[in-house]
């Protein structure tokens, strides 16, 4: 039953609204776009409910906006405003360029709700095939800005013993990076590190 004194839901309009505010200020998937919505639903039942609506009413209304979002997100979409593709392309090349390795890239595109064939084909666009020279050329890369973030291999200010070098694959491995590529990184000089490091940013 509806309470006198709770608000009324959102209608599609206030939703419309509330997606392209989010869009306006934030890169976002469709998932991503899609819980924004939701958690507008969600603080609205929690009013209502405190206002004296009944949770079934509540719930019964949440339900029937699930197709007002639906048909907002496909609105989006065809707009060009959502672009899961576009977003994981982007977003790829930037934590790589944070020293963020391949697997931490995919690992974090999947928890924003990038589906798989778009991942696969969104870090191949950005980073290059997974077994290709592009892609290990990024992977060294990613790797050298965590190396220089972390003051480690190359970066370091003293020659690391047996045990430090230990240490430092280690915080490699830790980030998804391989051990080759960790050795790689370990082997560089701070000239070439630097070389590196500045070709990733031009990218």
């Amino acid at each position: 039953m509806m309470s006198e004194s709770a608000p009324p839901p959102p209608d599609a309009a206030a939703l419309r609204e509330a997606a392209v505010a989010h869009l306006a200020r934030f890169a976002t998937t469709r998932r991503g776009l899609e819980q924004v919505l939701d958690r507008r639903l969600r603080r609205w039942a929690e009013r209502a409910t405190r206002a004296g609506m009944e949770s079934d009413a509540a719930a019964e209304a949440l339900a029937g906006l699930q197709p007002v979002i639906r048909t907002i997100l496909k609105e989006m979409a065809e707009l060009g405003a959502v672009d899961d593709a576009a977003f994981a392309r982007s977003r790829a090349l930037g934590l790589t360029r944070t020293g963020r390795s391949r697997r931490a890239v995919t690992a974090h595109l999947m928890q924003k709700g990038v589906e798989a064939p778009v991942l696969a084909d969104a870090l191949d666009d950005a980073l290059g095939d997974r077994h290709g020279e592009a892609a290990r050329d990024h992977e060294i890369g990613a790797a050298l800005m965590l190396a220089r973030k972390r003051r480690l291999g190359p970066f370091a200010p003293d020659a690391a013993d047996d045990a430090a070098r230990e240490k430092t694959l280690g915080v490699f491995a830790r980030n998804g990076f391989s051990r080759d590529v960790a050795e790689k990184v370990l082997a560089m000089d701070p000239t070439e590190a630097e070389e590196w490091v500045n070709a990733l940013r031009t990218l």
